[in-house]
């Protein structure tokens, strides 16, 4: 059905008919009786499929990443996709609107997307008040925060502590996000002393009424294998619960796409990913000894790629691009696959 309707789909800017498509979820989902048949469509419930990782259980490992929902508006709707887990934001303290539009690019011949949208959100307090009357219904929910463009690198910690502070009674994990391209000077943060000052400073207020969050990092796939061995030693000596591997990438080799697409700045999702993110997942967990989780994401358009990601030493997944492309029934078919393989 999706890929029917998709050619009509991709006829608009992809910002554009990312509003309307979300308008309309959220719309019908008001309609009595829709979430129910949603679910008995796209839900695949099965014990097999659960999984327990940092210290929470996951009823699947397929989940959403970051950049669909920034404002946590739409999670009680996507979760009837059948998402175990849903990663909402990037938020950041105040909000903001990101960079000038047109900032987000179709490649449909190469299967991926080029964005530049820069954080825009709505601040992390609407993003809490949104999460604060939604009825969880056994999804697990991230909340991947960053710093606000104005920010200096120099007070940067500051405003992770902010996004931190207002999602931590809402948020079942946190995910530290350094990584962007789309945030001037952010990637800076990725070196080895800014990067501990960021993870110590939230660890050090990670507890509330007996209650700490997990908290992990999620890294570009441009990293060297160099930077790669500083992060596995960062998080032993932070002390946090895993990495997400990875964010977009900066590249464009081997892309056969119109040249001015793929001269737009930005980060390149989707299939031109798939192989770079599943090395990193690799080498991270065979030179970490398999120390610590990582959620796999970066170019999962089908079950094999998930397939790949999880045998490259990834514990859970996330879908963006993919989802995009093929559609939600993406999730089903993953977890069907999954099951099938056992």
């Amino acid at each position: 059905m999706y890929q029917l309707i998709k050619p009509v789909l991709f006829r608009f800017a992809p910002e554009d008919i990312h509003h309307f498509v979300t308008g309309v979820l959220k719309a019908v989902n008001r309609i009595p009786g829709v979430a129910g048949i949603q679910k008995k469509a796209f839900h695949v419930n099965d014990p097999r499929l659960e999984r327990e990782v940092f210290g929470l259980k996951f009823k699947n490992p397929v989940g959403l990443g970051a950049g669909f929902d920034k404002n946590a508006a739409y999670v009680k709707e996507l979760s009837n996709f059948g998402f175990g887990f849903i990663e909402i934001g990037t938020v950041t303290p105040l909000p903001q609107p990101g960079n000038d539009m047109p900032r987000m690019f179709r490649l449909p011949k190469d299967a991926g997307l080029i964005n530049r949208m820069g954080f825009n959100n709505q601040g992390a307090e609407v993003a809490a008040g949104h999460l604060r009357h939604l009825k969880r219904d056994g999804v697990i929910i991230g909340g991947n925060i960053g710093k606000n463009k104005i920010t200096p690198n120099e007070e940067a910690v500051n405003d992770y502590i902010k996004c931190f502070d207002a999602l931590f009674d809402v948020v079942d994990y946190f995910v530290v996000n350094v990584s962007s391209p789309n945030t001037p000077g952010l990637r800076e943060l990725q070196e080895k002393e800014p990067l501990k000052n960021i993870l110590n400073a939230l660890q050090q207020r990670n507890s509330k009424n007996g209650i700490s969050r997990p908290v992990l990092l999620k890294i570009a796939p441009d990293l060297t294998n160099d930077q790669l061995d500083d992060i596995i030693e960062i998080v032993r000596e932070t002390g946090i619960a895993g990495i997400i591997a990875t964010n977009t990438t900066i590249g464009r080799d081997g892309l056969v796409s119109d040249r001015k697409l793929t001269s737009e700045t930005g980060g390149l999702s989707g299939r031109p990913l798939t192989r770079r993110s599943t090395e990193v997942i690799r080498y991270l967990a065979e030179k970490s000894g398999h120390a610590f989780p990582i959620i796999g994401v970066g170019g999962i358009h089908s079950t094999a790629d998930a397939i790949e990601k999880l045998d490259a030493g990834a514990s859970l997944v996330q879908i963006y691009t993919g989802f995009i492309y093929e559609g939600p029934a993406i999730v089903k078919k993953i977890n069907k696959g999954l099951l099938a393989r056992r």
